[in-house]
C-alpha cells in the first residue's frame, strides 16, 4: 500500500537511513545513548549458542506491514502459522502468512548445508529470511528468532516494545543428533495439558526428544486393551496416595502428535523387570508365588521384578510392547532395566536377551538405562547413562566396552542433569541423592568427553531427566527444570568450542524475563546475572 508524504522521495530516503543508522549505533557521537528498550537484541546472545554467529548491519524492524511469507508447502504454512500465533498477540499486528510479496519475514526450505535440524537466519533492514532443508530446521530457526526480539513479543497482550532483530547472519546446526528430556509422570502423573505445557518449553530449547516415564512401582499410566487392570487398578494411586490417572490411547496420540508439532518424537518407556510395582498389584499371575502385592504409593527403589522364569511374563511383555509400538511412530521405545536389585544377574541377563528382539519385532529401536550393558545390547540399541561421579570404575569401564562395541551412548549423569536433584540444601523441592546440583555444576562439563573410554562418535546426545517423587503441579516441574534444562539444551545442541560458564551465564539471564513472560516458575540462581525485576 503507497502513502502519501509530505517531504520529498530523497529527503525521505535520507532521514529512513539516518534512522536505521541510529538503531544500529553507528552515530554515536553527539548522541545520548539509545535507551535500552529500544535496541535489538544483540545476535549473539542466544540459548542454545549457535554454531556461527556473524553481526551485520542495521536491525529489522516489525511494524505493521509486515508479513510472514512462507514457500507454497504445507509444513513451512505450519511453521509460519506457529510464528505469527507467537507474535501476533504480543505486537498487535497482523502479520498475515502468505506465498506473496516481498520483504518481512521468509520462511523457505532449499537446499544446503543445513543438515537434518540446522537453518540459517539472515536479517537486515529489508526483512528477516530463515532457510533449511527440514521443516525441523525451520521450527528451530523460528526459536532463535523469538530470542532475537524483546522477552516481552512472549506475552498475550499487546505491548509498546519496538520489535527489532539486530542485522546480521546465524548459521546453526546441533553438535547432537538427541536432545532429550525425561518427564516421570508415574510417581505423580500430569495432565495431557501439563504435558504440553512441557512440549512448548522444551521446544524453545531446541530439544527434540521427550523421554515419558509411564510405569513404575507407584504407577501405570498407559491404557493397554489386553491388560486394562494395569490402568484401572495399577494406575489408580501416586506418592503420597494420590488419585493418580492414565492415559487412555486417545491421550497418548494427542500427546504425541502435539510433541511432534513441535518436532519433538516421543519415546515411551516401560520400566522392566524391576519397578514394576504397579503391575504386580494389578495382575497376580506376573508374581512368581501367584500373590498380588498392594499399592505402593512410597520411593524406596528396588524392591520389584516380574517373574522372569514365567511363561505368562512374556506374553505380558509382548502385548504391552506391541501395543504400545503401535502407538508410537517414534524410533525408540524405552525398556527401563535400572534398579533391578530383586533380579539376579542371570535372571535380568535372560530377561533382557530375550526381550529387545520383541521390541525389533514390533519395528522399534531398543533403549535402556545404562545396566543394560551388563547384559548384551542388541545391535543399534541406545544405552542411558544416568550415574555420577560416584559411580564405580567397573560400571562405568562395562559402558565403555559396550561402546566401543557399537552401543550408542546418552548422557544423562544424575549429578550433572537431573534436574529432580536440588539446588541447595535450601531448596523446597527435589532429592538430594546424587548430591546438589546448581546452575553452574548441571552445565559445566563436556558430553564428548565426560566417560573415560567411550569414544566421542559413541555419544549419541544428552538428555535431563525430571523424576517426580516431590512434584505435584506444573509450577513444580518448571522451579525444577529452569534454568537447568537451558544448560542441557545447549550442551546437545552447541559446538563444544562455544560452552563456556561465562558468556553461558550472561546469555542465561537475558533468559529470566522471557520465563516471566511465559509464566514459567523459575529459580533465580545466585550464579547468574539476572536482570532486576
Amino acid at each position: 500500500m503507497r502513502r502519501n508524504h509530505s517531504t520529498t522521495p530523497r529527503l525521505t530516503r535520507v532521514l529512513g537511513s539516518l534512522l536505521l543508522l541510529a538503531a544500529a549505533g553507528v552515530f554515536t557521537v553527539g548522541a545520548a545513548p539509545a535507551p535500552r528498550a529500544t535496541q535489538a537484541t544483540p545476535l549473539g546472545r542466544v540459548v542454545p549458542a549457535p554454531a556461527s554467529v556473524r553481526p551485520a548491519g542495521p536491525p529489522y524492524r516489525i511494524t505493521p506491514d509486515t508479513s510472514i511469507r512462507v514457500d507454497g508447502s504445507d509444513e513451512v504454512r505450519r511453521t509460519g502459522e506457529y510464528l505469527a500465533g507467537i507474535l501476533r498477540p504480543s505486537t498487535g499486528y497482523p502479520l498475515p502468512v502468505t506465498e506473496q510479496g516481498a520483504g518481512g519475514i521468509r520462511l523457505h526450505l532449499a537446499d544446503g548445508p543445513y543438515g537434518a535440524e540446522g537453518y540459517r537466519l539472515t536479517s537486515g533492514p529489508w526483512g528477516v529470511s530463515l532457510t533449511a532443508s527440514t521443516s525441523a530446521g525451520l521450527f528451530h530457526g523460528v526459536q532463535t528468532l523469538r530470542q532475537l526480539l524483546p522477552a516481552s513479543v512472549e506475552r498475550k497482550s499487546v505491548q509498546a516494545a519496538p520489535w527489532r532483530v539486530a542485522g546480521g547472519i546465524i548459521e546453526d546446526r546441533p553438535r547432537f543428533a538427541y536432545r532429550g528430556a525425561m518427564l516421570d509422570v508415574s510417581r505423580h502423573f500430569f495432565t495431557v495439558a501439563q504435558v504440553e505445557r512441557y512440549i512448548d518449553q522444551l521446544a524453545l530449547y531446541k530439544i527434540n526428544t521427550l523421554h515419558l516415564h509411564l510405569s513404575d512401582d507407584q504407577g501405570w499410566r498407559i491404557a493397554v486393551d489386553s491388560w486394562p487392570r494395569l490402568t484401572t487398578y495399577g494406575g489408580s494411586t501416586q506418592v503420597g496416595g494420590g488419585r493418580g490417572g492414565f492415559y487412555t490411547k486417545a491421550d497418548y496420540r494427542k500427546i504425541v502428535g502435539y510433541a511432534a508439532s513441535r518436532h519433538l518424537e516421543v519415546v515411551p518407556e516401560i520400566d522392566m523387570p524391576g519397578h514394576t510395582n504397579a503391575a504386580l498389584a494389578s495382575y497376580a499371575q506376573l508374581n512368581c508365588d501367584g500373590k498380588a502385592p498392594p499399592l505402593y504409593t512410597g520411593t524406596q527403589v528396588g524392591f520389584s521384578s516380574l517373574c522372569v522364569s514365567k511363561a505368562v511374563t512374556y506374553d505380558f511383555v509382548d502385548d504391552v510392547i506391541r501395543e504400545l509400538a503401535a502407538l508410537t511412530p517414534g524410533r525408540y521405545l524405552h525398556i527401563g532395566g535400572d534398579e533391578a536389585h530383586s533380579t539376579s544377574h542371570a535372571d535380568y541377563v535372560a530377561f533382557m536377551d530375550r526381550v529387545q528382539p520383541v521390541v525389533a519385532e514390533y519395528g522399534k529401536t531398543v533403549i535402556g538405562w545404562h545396566q543394560l550393558t551388563g547384559a548384551h545390547p542388541v545391535p543399534g540399541a541406545l544405552a542411558q547413562y544416568w550415574g555420577q561421579d560416584g559411580t564405580s570404575a567397573a560400571e562405568k569401564a562395562q559402558v565403555a566396552e559396550a561402546a566401543r562395541n557399537g552401543t550408542g551412548i546418552v548422557l544423562s549423569p544424575a549429578d550433572r542433569v537431573y534436574l529432580d536433584m536440588k539446588y541447595t540444601a535450601a531448596t523446597r523441592l527435589g532429592t538430594k541423592w546424587a548430591g546438589l546440583v546448581e546452575v553452574k555444576r548441571s552445565y559445566d562439563w563436556d558430553p564428548g568427553t565426560y566417560l573415560p573410554g567411550v569414544p566421542a562418535s559413541a555419544v549419541r546426545g544428552v538428555e535431563a531427566p525430571l523424576w517426580s517423587e516431590t512434584l505435584t503441579k506444573s509450577a513444580d516441574i518448571e522451579y525444577m527444570a529452569f534454568p537447568r534444562l537451558a544448560g542441557a539444551a545447549e550442551l546437545g545442541w552447541s559446538p563444544a568450542a562455544t560452552h563456556d560458564w561465562d558468556t553461558y551465564r550472561t546469555r542465561l539471564a537475558a533468559q529470566g524475563p522471557r520465563w516471566t513472560a511465559l509464566g514459567i516458575t523459575y529459580y533465580r540462581s545466585p550464579q547468574v546475572p539476572w536482570p532486576a525485576s
